[in-house]
C-alpha cells in the first residue's frame, strides 16, 4: 500500500497531542517515514481550521447574490479559481497524496465537527467529483484512504449484539463519502479493534458500495514497537 516515494496526507482531528489519537498519528508518521514515504499532516485543531461552510469560502462574485446556495457557489468558484486559500491549500495536499489517512476519535458515532467541516469544504464538486460522474468516475480515483479512529469503548460494545450496535453500519456514511470521490478505502480501527481492509463495490452494480462485503484481515501500520494497542480504549 505504501512505500518508497509515496506521498501520504494525514488529516488529524484531535485537540491533544498526547492523546491516543496523537500517538496513533505519530506512529503512522514514523512507520511510513521508515518505509520511505513523504508525509504531510493537516492538524486541524492546531491549524484552527474553519469547519463552517459559508459565503466566506468564495472570494469572487457570487453567481446568484439574491439566493445563496453553497454547493452551487462553491462549484462555480472552483471553476473560476475563486475559493478561499485554506480550501485551496487542503485540496492541493489531497491532489498530491497517494494515500489519505483520517485520524480521529469517534464523536456521537461520527467524525468530530472539525473533520466533517473539512470534508464539506475541501471535497467540493469540481475538485473531488462532478454530476453526473461520481462513484466510479470520482476525481480522486487511484488514491487510497484509511479511516483510523478510536472508539472509547470495547469491541463487544460495537458488535451486532453490543450496546452501541454494529460498528460497520454507522461507518457507512463515511464510506459513502470516500467511495463517491472514488478513493479506495482501507480502514484500520484503533482501540480494541483489529486492522481490516474493505474493498468498495461499484455504484454501477446497483447496491450499496459495502453491501455484502466482509472485511478481510490486513495488518496495516503495525510496527514491532506495538503502535496499535488492542487494550487501550481511551480517545
Amino acid at each position: 500500500m505504501a512505500g518508497l516515494g509515496k506521498k501520504v496526507l494525514i488529516v488529524y482531528a484531535h485537540q491533544e497531542p498526547k492523546s491516543f489519537n496523537g500517538s496513533l498519528k505519530d506512529v503512522a508518521v514514523a512507520e511510513l517515514g521508515r518505509q520511505g514515504c513523504s508525509i504531510t499532516v493537516s492538524d486541524l485543531y492546531a491549524m484552527d481550521f474553519e469547519p463552517r461552510a459559508t459565503r466566506n469560502d468564495i472570494t469572487g462574485t457570487l453567481s446568484n447574490p439574491e439566493t445563496f446556495s453553497y454547493g452551487v457557489e462553491v462549484y462555480e468558484a472552483y471553476k473560476k479559481a475563486a475559493l478561499s486559500s485554506d480550501i485551496v491549500q487542503e485540496q492541493k495536499k489531497v491532489q498530491e497524496a497517494d494515500l489519505v489517512i483520517f485520524q480521529f476519535p469517534l464523536y456521537w458515532f461520527s467524525v468530530p465537527a472539525i473533520l466533517k467541516g473539512w470534508m464539506d469544504r475541501v471535497l467540493c464538486q469540481g475538485f473531488a467529483f462532478d454530476l453526473p460522474g461520481f462513484y466510479d468516475d470520482g476525481f480522486l480515483k487511484g488514491k487510497s484512504a484509511i479511516l483510523s479512529l478510536t472508539t472509547g469503548g470495547t469491541a463487544e460494545m460495537y458488535s451486532k449484539t453490543g450496546v452501541s450496535g454494529d460498528f460497520r453500519y454507522f461507518l457507512w456514511p463515511l464510506q459513502q463519502v470516500i467511495s463517491l470521490v472514488r478513493l479506495w478505502l482501507w480502514f484500520p480501527v484503533s482501540s480494541s479493534f483489529s486492522a481490516s481492509v474493505v474493498r468498495l463495490g461499484s455504484a454501477a452494480s446497483g447496491r450499496h458500495p459495502v453491501a455484502g462485503l466482509g472485511p478481510e484481515r490486513f495488518p496495516v501500520l503495525s510496527p514491532q514497537s506495538g503502535g496499535w494497542s488492542q487494550t487501550y480504549s481511551c480517545n
